[in-house]
């Protein structure tokens, strides 16, 4: 049956967004760019291209969609805001709303209007993006950090899966005999500032002080930390590790040869796209916890717009009509849950039980913040990540190219550096 322009709009949910029933003539020659990061779980990019198609046809706008991977994001977007030009649309993560303020629109109003109908967002997702009493991204995603491990092996071994990181030691020396090291990234990586930052905190160390001023690295928590790291390395892990990217862990876990991984899910919907029979083996628990408590790193994405954007108006419109019900839980189910819905009233959302697997998933938002916290959210923060010193503190330990305490005291002036450029 043929729908008349009016019915589709409508029925499309463009009728909340656009004050006619057909969208303004000039809209028509228009293109609507967007960039985000390469998504993990693939089917999720796809979506968003389909998505794009949708728009054009009740808006005559055309969506263009543009991905990279998420360690170039940040140069791109640097490049994008020096000259003024480039995408309408942006995705951010972590502390990019904060170093790219100046650049940035507010969309206050359209963040405004979502909370008042879903509630707040979780507290790591709106410090992301609510930058000195501006909305300047709308988050539309988060990621978990789950520990994922192969049932089988750590059955072989006489263990479960790991409840703490001491757990995962001595877990890890067993498994590590049996030809099946654990692992995680200790590289120049996002992902291994990630899991290195949550045994920090686990272990009660952080880089700086809740005000924001006060280098805190150097601490006996740090060195405990430090120390931890280093016998896992070198008593369960493989020194590949040292050169992975982000992509590594998953084709490691994979492939065989691994026994457990810290990371997003998107390996594990991978592997059941694919039909590979290693799927059945993957299990998922929270974070483990050390003597500090449990504590992890909750990766949250928003959608911003660059206020020099000669689609502004457009811009606002789509992101108006992407949030809607039907868009973003259409959105959000192709993911299969490697996209996490932003606000507690979504914590039954379908999404969560596509899997039985993915039950401790939820539970992790509760133990997630921001690289760098205890200290609060800015652009310096962002910079101490890029600059990948977490990293490179541990990796001097376990390569030997250091002391703990010297490692400690180099990362102690490398953050002083940056909190005083």
């Amino acid at each position: 049956m043929k729908l008349s322009r009016r019915v589709f709009v409508r029925t499309t949910g463009l009728a909340g967004i656009l004050a006619a029933a057909r969208p303004p003539a000039a809209w028509a020659a228009r293109e609507l760019t967007m960039l985000t990061a390469v998504n993990y779980a693939p089917t999720s990019d796809v979506k968003l291209a389909e998505l794009g198609r949708r728009f054009t046809k009740a808006t005559g706008v055309t969506v263009r969609t543009d991905h990279m991977q998420s360690v170039q994001m940040p140069a791109k977007l640097s490049a994008e805001l020096m000259s003024q030009g480039g995408h309408d649309i942006v995705s951010l993560e972590m502390h990019y709303p904060w170093l790219f303020a100046p650049g940035l629109a507010d969309v206050s109003d359209i963040a405004g209007d979502l909370a008042a109908k879903h509630g707040d967002w979780y507290p790591f997702a709106k410090e992301h993006a609510y930058v000195k009493g501006r909305w300047l991204g709308v988050p539309y995603l988060y990621l978990s950090f789950p520990g994922s491990h192969r049932i089988d092996l750590f059955e072989k071994v006489g263990e479960k899966a790991p409840d703490t990181w001491e757990d995962l030691l001595r877990a890890g020396r067993k498994l590590k005999k049996l030809g099946h090291p654990v692992g995680f990234a200790i590289s120049q990586v996002t992902d291994s500032v990630t899991t290195l930052s949550s045994i920090l905190w686990c272990f009660g160390a952080k880089e700086v002080a809740p005000d924001g001023r006060t280098v805190a690295i150097r601490s006996k928590e740090t060195e405990t930390a430090v120390e931890y790291v280093r016998q896992l390395y070198a008593d369960a892990m493989d020194p590949v590790v040292l050169s992975w990217d982000n992509a590594s862990n998953n084709q490691w876990l994979n492939s065989g040869a691994g026994s457990w991984i810290h990371n997003p899910i998107s390996h594990y919907v991978v592997a059941k796209e694919k039909k590979m029979p290693i799927a059945e083996q993957i299990g998922f628990h929270v974070s483990p916890a050390g003597p500090a408590g449990r504590h992890t790193v909750g990766v949250p994405r928003s959608l911003g717009i660059w206020k020099f954007s000669k689609n502004v108006d457009v811009a606002r419109e789509f992101l108006k009509w992407f949030f809607e019900p039907t868009q973003y839980h259409e959105w959000i189910m192709s993911g299969d849950n490697y996209n996490h819905p932003v606000w507690r009233d979504m914590e039954n959302h379908p999404v969560w039980t596509l899997d039985p697997k993915y039950t401790p998933l939820k539970a992790l938002a509760q133990y997630s913040h921001l690289y760098g916290w205890p200290a609060p959210p800015d652009e310096r923060i962002q910079m101490i990540t890029n600059s990948y010193i977490i990293p490179n503190m541990f990796a001097k330990v376990v390569t030997n190219a250091s002391s703990p305490k010297d490692a400690i005291i180099w990362a102690e002036t490398e953050i002083r550096r940056v909190l005083q450029s």
